[in-house]
């Protein structure tokens, strides 16, 4: 079984539960086992993940905006392999900048339809996980 680690930023608490429930399934389908580590805002952001870049992610789901009114793209994306993050903005422009630093995968986020979103999501997870499994 491969063990993948995913890092979600993310500070919905909805979007996460999905998110959530959604590796669970992928778990089960995809013979994977998640390590998932959520983070709620920018400055956890830079002092968890920008300044300790011995920590490492398989896979990154990055939102733009949080709470404290700050970004989550302060994420320094050259410690990831940037084929393995997906930009999950609510708002569409903030994806495209993403793609413009390098992002491959972009879904967007709509707080009216989470389970639409979740099924997106899990589209590109899913085309995503067999090439990590390798």
């Amino acid at each position: 079984m491969t063990h993948l680690h995913i890092l979600i930023l993310e500070d919905h608490l909805e979007a996460v539960s999905k998110i959530l429930h959604l590796l669970g399934e992928l778990e089960e389908t995809h013979k994977v086992s998640f390590a998932a580590t959520v983070l709620p805002d920018y400055i956890q952001t830079e002092e968890f993940i920008n300044k300790n870049p011995h920590i490492k992610f398989d896979i990154v789901l990055l939102d733009r905006d949080c709470f404290l009114g700050g970004s989550f793209h302060i994420l320094n994306l050259d410690l990831f392999n940037k084929k393995n993050v997906i930009a999950i903005s609510s708002i569409p422009e903030y994806n495209w900048q993403a793609e413009k630093r390098g992002v491959k995968h972009t879904v967007w986020k709509d707080y009216k339809n989470l389970d639409g979103f979740v099924e997106k999501l899990k589209q590109e997870l899913t085309n995503l996980i067999p090439q990590l499994q390798g």
